[in-house]
């Protein structure tokens, strides 16, 4: 179905879809769905899902801008859609949520994402991995982070009053401030050409799994949808409170093999940036949402829930490869 969306979707037309270009899509569509029992994991889904998000961004400049509001394109995109969050909904459970008022939802946030003991991703990167390793890393983030802020962004307009405020005075630090070289995304850009890597987006589009791919599209499903308002706020509070520690170690790993501040960077200014965040997150944005719209909580709260079990699924399968003495990353093509 991906290599479809490829060969159909860099070609510029006016009109792109006929009726026999409908037909097959319909049946791909159908088709994978069908003959997958993990949505999240399985790479033709999420690679066609991220190929569809990336003609609204225009991330993928070889994606042509004509098929952006194609129907057909957009019903494949819904399928995908329903069965993805039918997935994560089955998968996760909202225990004891709090009331709908700010400082509540807060507290059980912050309970949520609080540090475990035990192995992490984080805590292998700062002690234990190879300069290889932080290589593949760094080719993981990528697809995230060149883009850092834009599927939270979406939200913006789909929010008022307190939330809205919060929304972008966090994303306005996300975008540099007004400084384009502040930009997080130009930082992290540094860092990839640090470290010897591509700082093109898309770069090692083919190389990242299926899980990966998930974790951004995920953010993108709640942020293009308005009736997920709630889970990408709830997502975002859940990122930012899950910040500031890891990219701490993260920073320490590159550290430890001889990187200076031109890689080191990104990672520091998450350390200071995140633990201002995540309380602007947790109280102003997620929990003032809950106040305005306590039909919101659930979703806001299992927002949060997804991005801790999807990017939890992404430290688990690259700290489990290298554990294994395997590359994280797919075989290249």
């Amino acid at each position: 179905m991906s290599a479809y969306l490829c060969t159909q979707h860099a070609t510029p037309q006016e009109s792109p879809s006929g009726d026999d270009v409908d037909a097959e899509l319909r049946s791909l569509t159908a088709r994978a769905i069908a003959d997958t029992s993990d949505v999240a994991g399985d790479d033709d889904l999420q690679l066609s899902l991220f190929l569809m998000y990336g003609l609204h961004t225009g991330a993928l400049p070889w994606l042509h801008e004509s098929w952006e509001w194609d129907p057909e394109t957009l019903r494949a995109r819904a399928s995908i859609e329903r069965a993805f969050e039918h997935e994560l909904r089955s998968a996760i459970t909202v225990d004891r949520p709090p009331t709908p008022n700010a400082e509540a939802v807060a507290e059980w946030l912050f309970a949520a994402t609080a540090p475990t003991a035990g192995p992490s991703l984080a805590r292998f990167v700062a002690k234990t991995a190879t300069l290889e390793q932080l290589h593949e890393f760094l080719m993981q983030r990528s697809i995230y982070t060149l883009r850092e802020a834009d599927p939270h962004s979406w939200a913006i307009p789909r929010l008022t009053g307190r939330p809205k405020a919060a929304l972008v005075e966090i994303q306005a630090d996300e975008y540099g401030g007004g400084n384009p070289e502040r930009m997080h995304a130009a930082i992290f850009g540094r860092t990839l050409r640090g470290a010897g890597l591509d700082d093109t987006y898309g770069a090692y589009l083919d190389r990242v799994p299926a899980v990966t791919l998930a974790s951004q599209n995920m953010m993108s499903m709640f942020g293009l949808n308005r009736r997920l308002r709630g889970a990408i706020v709830g997502h975002l509070a859940a990122f930012e409170m899950t910040s500031s520690i890891p990219n701490r170690q993260y920073g320490d790993g590159f550290r430890r093999h001889g990187f200076d501040d031109d890689v080191t960077r990104y990672f520091d200014e998450h350390v200071e940036a995140d633990a201002v965040h995540e309380q602007i997150a947790g109280r102003d944005l997620a929990g003032a949402l809950a106040e305005e719209h306590p039909e919101l909580l659930h979703d806001i709260l299992f927002g949060a829930l997804a991005c801790l079990e999807v990017d939890g699924r992404v430290g688990d399968h690259i700290l489990g490869s290298w554990e294994r003495g395997e590359s994280s990353l797919r075989a290249a093509r």
